[in-house]
């Protein structure tokens, strides 16, 4: 037998030979198979796969995340299929395990991210180049400085409805190593808000995602106007708004090789003193 061991929700994956006919429905960890020199050996790939460009028209695109085109992925004959629990639903999972082993991931932590990598690593055969990434990624993310105030920040991933970020996701992670507090701490996983309630959180900053919903400038004036004409005891500070940013959604959900680029982002958003007047 070539690897057996257990994906990151403890089931067991057994391999009887080296992984020739990989399918990933993840993009970020698409990304690391290419990162990690597998191109060649990765034949079926999610439409939103979109690093490095191009790859979605090299390879077998087998439909989403959410909605795969079944019929594709048995055709492509893979011996190992690449999934995750938040991104793919348990009806995809179990179809996987009835064509191939099927690794799933389940990342909330950057612990959990170095996991991952190590055993992507270990069932393809590439474990020294995983294991150099993972030296590269935790040396990036020691060396990320604390920011010089503290400030609480919203998240939010979707619109209308509005959903933000809460405890137990990766992007919580990712802000509290920035140096965030996180407003919506007290709610988990993707909750919905609406615009009183996120004003009531008091945010010093509101992030607005690239992605999945494609937030921009336009959104940014709407919510600044829609705190600007808030009761004022709704406010930490009347008249007084958070900073709103755009920000890059990849560079805080997607926990593979991007992970590399995460820290030095990272810090750029750090606040640099406590004047958020806009």
């Amino acid at each position: 037998m070539f690897c057996k061991i257990p994906d990151q929700l403890g089931r067991m994956i057994e391999l009887d030979q080296l992984p020739q006919r990989i399918i990933s429905l993840v993009p970020s960890q698409t990304e690391l198979l290419i990162d990690l020199g597998l191109a060649d050996r990765l034949v079926g790939v999610t439409r939103y796969c979109i690093h490095p460009a191009g790859l979605i028209d090299e390879k077998t695109v087998v439909g989403g995340t959410k909605k795969i085109v079944e019929s594709r992925i048995i055709e492509l004959q893979p011996d190992l299929i690449i999934c995750n629990r938040e991104e793919n639903n348990q009806k995809i999972v179990e179809f996987c395990d009835h064509i191939a082993p099927t690794y799933v991931s389940d990342i909330d932590t950057l612990e959990q991210a170095l996991e991952m990598i190590a055993d992507v690593g270990e069932i393809t055969g590439t474990k020294f180049k995983a294991k150099s990434l993972i030296r590269n990624i935790s040396s990036a993310f020691k060396t990320l400085p604390k920011p010089e105030v503290n400030h609480k920040a919203l998240y939010l991933i979707w619109k209308k409805p509005y959903m933000a970020v809460g405890t137990g996701t990766f992007i919580n992670d990712m802000l509290a190593r920035a140096g965030f507090s996180n407003a919506a701490q007290e709610l988990t996983r993707y909750p919905e808000l609406d615009m009183e309630a996120m004003i009531k959180l008091q945010p010093d900053a509101v992030f607005l995602s690239s992605e999945p919903y494609p937030f921009t400038t336009d959104d940014i004036a709407e919510m600044k106007l829609a705190f600007l004409t808030a009761p004022s005891q709704d406010l930490i500070k009347p008249n007084v708004t958070p900073d709103f940013k755009v920000v890059d959604g990849e560079l805080f959900s997607w926990y593979g090789s991007r992970l590399l680029k995460t820290p030095e982002y990272l810090q750029s958003l750090q606040p640099k003193n406590t004047d958020l007047t806009i």
